[in-house]
């Protein structure tokens, strides 16, 4: 039996193709408020809870804002709205190449599969619903979003979550994937057994060796032979 116990995926970039349309998204929002952020900036907040990120920007480039609770609500809700519309009626809205098969081929090796994001619950349930997964506990275990805990990445409370509500032992049978910074941060603090970064979202290779992740994939087909290397490693 493997020793990884529960995967923790990420959506957007991860398991679900993103285009750029999260952060083109980010961008428009804040322009319809009249603010101008550097395309660069937003791909270093991607992953974050969204209204950490609004935050987290204003704060660099509006100090004066940075605690308008009020512009920083109005700017998420507009995010909000901009996702829902984009992920119920785009044509193009799919799984990332294998990650149905690789939720199957877990399943099978008795390893729970669970969902985290930086999106709201709404957005979430948009998404799952389009691609019917809002319906397939025999693939997908459980879904936490960023908005149903008191901290967002880079913060464990998911990812802790997930393991209390999924009855794992311990956050060593936990490996962490995504395609983000703070997917990796989130999966340290937690003290994750494995983290893993993939390359088919927000990130470069180049940009994710950085951040020290325990193994960079370029494709849910890799992952597989990572678990049951760590299956073989802890015997």
């Amino acid at each position: 039996m493997s020793a990884i116990k529960l995967v923790v995926f990420d959506i957007a970039g991860t398991t679900v193709r993103d285009n750029g349309n999260v952060a083109q998204a980010f961008l428009a929002a804040f322009r319809d408020f009249g603010f101008t952020i550097p395309p660069s900036e937003v791909k270093k907040v991607m992953g974050f809870r969204k209204i950490d990120a609004i935050a987290l920007l204003l704060g660099k480039f509006a100090p004066e804002k940075k605690d308008d609770e009020s512009l920083i609500d109005r700017i998420h809700t507009r995010f909000i709205d901009t996702m829902i519309a984009y992920y119920r009626d785009d044509s193009a809205l799919a799984p990332m190449p294998h990650a149905e098969q690789l939720f199957a081929s877990l399943q099978e090796r008795g390893v729970k599969i669970a969902l985290n994001t930086g999106f709201t619950r709404s957005i979430t349930d948009t998404i799952l619903h389009r691609l019917r997964w809002d319906d397939r506990s025999e693939l997908i275990d459980k879904t936490i979003c960023s908005d149903e805990v008191p901290h967002g990445r880079p913060h464990p409370d998911m990812i802790r979550s997930l393991i209390g509500d999924l009855g794992i032992a311990s956050p060593g049978h936990v490996l962490k994937i995504g395609d983000t910074e703070v997917d990796v941060k989130e999966g340290r603090n937690a003290a994750c057994g494995t983290v893993v970064s993939v390359t088919t979202g927000a990130y470069t290779r180049e940009q994710l060796e950085a951040y020290h992740p325990d193994f960079i994939i370029d494709g849910l087909d890799e992952l597989l032979p990572i678990i049951e290397l760590a299956s073989i490693s802890k015997v």
